[in-house]
């Protein structure tokens, strides 16, 4: 089954204060998920929290190795990977969802795993794909 970006729910979670822990996101501002993170927080006033493999800060908010390691809460999992490696992150998500509070994952804009997204569905998780906040911010007019 292909995944279909529910429009009320990329709406709800751009406009419901929350915890978005941005898998991906390093110190390095040369990365898209440097700037994207930084329209989450600022933007949209999210708190954000970057998880990295050598827990880099970013932002000015406290960097993570893995979502393992990240204090609750965390709303939404942000997924700033290559499709090859974002089902481990959405695995990981779903392990850590009672813990955290996870309620959804975000795969970013060329960021696709069916298979991950179904899995993410099957354990209770709202699951947007493909897009990117800073792209759908403005098309719903945030």
């Amino acid at each position: 089954m292909t995944h279909s970006n529910d429009p009320d729910l990329v709406r709800r979670l751009l406009t419901t204060p929350a915890t978005w822990a941005v898998v991906g996101l390093s110190a390095n501002k040369a990365r898209v998920a440097h700037g994207v993170a930084g329209f989450i927080k600022d933007g949209l006033g999210m708190r954000i929290v970057p998880v990295n493999p050598r827990s880099e800060d970013a932002h000015g908010e406290t960097g993570y190795a893995r979502l393992a390691d990240v204090p609750a809460p965390v709303d939404v999992v942000d997924c700033f990977v290559n499709s090859s490696r974002v089902g481990t992150v959405i695995d990981d998500a779903i392990a850590e969802r009672e813990r955290l509070g996870i309620s959804a994952v975000w795969l970013q804009l060329g960021v696709i795993d069916d298979d991950a997204a179904q899995r993410a569905r099957d354990a209770g998780l709202d699951v947007v794909m493909d897009t990117c906040p800073a792209i759908e911010a403005p098309r719903l007019g945030l």
